[in-house]
């Protein structure tokens, strides 16, 4: 039910941040760090800032992403509602190459991610405000508008920062370390604030003031990371004021141009949008399925329940399908594994019509259930991020990476805002049959996708 640093195209960078691909490349669509002063970083010192600016880095993603809905559900909002407005905050993260190179020549990346945390702050503080006015969904969805804007542009400056002054052997040492805070990140947000906001729910309190508390606490956690990082994080360049904005249009046009040069590009866009046309449907009604109540043919659950299932046992078979998923092509090749892994992340999906028909009332059945799409989700998806590596591969990869992610943006944004409506016309039943109906475009795309068979072994590395 989910969305590295893998520009690379390093083994280490494909089994990272799988529930957020567009947070690593946020890297420039110009030449790398213009207005960068490299300061060597010592091991010992990175670890000052490199967890909690990636622990920062996964939360306001996965407010927006995932929080929303379970938010707006709880608030009786339609799912036709929620999965279209929710869907169409992906758009940040769609047109993110366009304003990437901005941050690179404007300020400092150290200034942009503080800047964004105090924004990202302000958002969470909004949200909460808000959730008691009349008007509370207009209001929240703008809110949640600034989170999304803010988040995009700070995955561009941490990712940025990241990069200056340390040298390929230290962001080896810390790639698992960031993807790991990433992750804990992840179960903060989609499992204990959602966890928090339930269990107030269940004292009674009313839902609007459940949620604004949790929102509020949300903020205040974050402006005191946002402190943090005021005060540790290096200060290592030095803020560029000789680049105009003509050269990087110039270099947009040009990254663009090449891309679509590139053989084979057609079928790999239509891959790129193609691959997850049901996942990206199921990503949005899942959670309002688990909350709906029984007559409405949902599962009935609370937020507690929720934000258990998805936030701990989810996001931990989401890691190790994701892990060994990296692990076999690495030993066999992205050839031999491909099909296989379409099939991975969409068969499982299958839980969701057994769930809708049987509407088990165990909470430990649905964790399994969840569990096992989670883990085919993981280990299919790593199949998807090595092939945009594959595709983006040759001069201005990390453009033609950022590329890849702004159309795999777009294709889990449009299909997201037209699922909600499809649920509330045929009935979770028929949703959850649609949703393998719908996984139909995922095999044809990846049967017709060109790709090296050896593509990411590592004998071939």
């Amino acid at each position: 039910m989910t969305d590295s640093n893998p520009t690379d195209g390093s083994q280490a960078s494909v089994n990272q941040e799988a529930s957020n691909p567009y947070e690593s490349s946020a890297v420039s669509a110009t030449s790398p760090e213009p207005n960068s002063t490299p300061v060597a970083e010592s091991s010992a010192g990175a670890w000052s800032w490199v967890p909690s600016l990636y622990f920062a880095e996964a939360v306001p993603f996965e407010l927006v992403m995932t929080v929303s809905l379970v938010f707006y559900k709880g608030m009786e909002v339609s799912n036709t509602a929620i999965a279209a407005y929710t869907s169409l905050l992906y758009l940040p993260w769609m047109i993110k190459p366009i304003w990437s190179p901005l941050v690179d020549v404007l300020w400092t990346k150290r200034s942009w991610i503080v800047a964004m945390q105090l924004t990202i702050t302000l958002g969470m503080a909004g949200i909460a405000m808000c959730c008691g006015s009349t008007s509370f969904f207009m209001l929240t969805l703008a809110c949640f508008w600034v989170l999304a804007f803010a988040s995009a542009t700070h995955d561009i400056a941490a990712d940025g920062f990241y990069m200056i002054g340390m040298s390929a052997h230290q962001q080896a040492i810390f790639v698992g370390i960031r993807s790991t805070f990433y992750r804990l990140g992840i179960i903060a947000s989609r499992g204990l604030l959602v966890m928090l906001a339930g269990k107030l729910i269940e004292t009674s309190m009313p839902t609007s003031d459940a949620w604004s508390r949790t929102f509020y606490l949300a903020a205040g956690a974050f402006l005191i990371v946002a402190a943090y990082h005021a005060i540790m994080l290096p200060r290592r360049e030095k803020a560029s004021s000789d680049e105009s904005a003509e050269p990087i249009l110039h270099q947009l046009v040009h990254t663009i141009d090449t891309f679509v040069s590139k053989p084979g590009v057609l079928i790999g866009i239509c891959y790129i949008l193609l691959y997850r046309f049901a996942e990206a449907q199921l990503a949005k009604v899942a959670p309002l399925f688990m909350l709906d109540d029984r007559a409405s043919g949902g599962l009935g659950l609370t937020e507690t329940d929720t934000g258990f299932i998805y936030g701990t046992a989810g996001v931990l078979m989401l890691v190790i399908g994701g892990i060994l998923g990296g692990l076999v092509v690495a030993k066999q090749g992205l050839g031999k594994w491909l099909l296989l892994m379409a099939v991975a992340i969409n068969l499982p999906n299958l839980v969701y019509i057994a769930l809708a028909y049987w509407l088990p009332t165990n909470i430990w059945v649905v964790t399994g259930a969840v569990a096992i799409e989670q883990f085919g989700y993981g280990f299919g998806f790593a199949g998807y991020m090595l092939y945009m590596l594959y595709l983006a591969k040759g001069a201005h990869q990390t453009s033609h990476f950022a590329l890849c992610t702004g159309i795999m943006a777009t294709g889990m944004m449009l299909p997201g805002m037209i699922s909600g409506a499809i649920q509330e016309w045929i009935g979770y039943q028929w949703f959850f049959v649609w949703v393998m109906v719908a996984t139909v475009p995922s095999f044809l795309v990846t049967m017709l996708v060109p790709i090296d068979p050896n593509f990411g072994k590592a004998s071939a590395e």
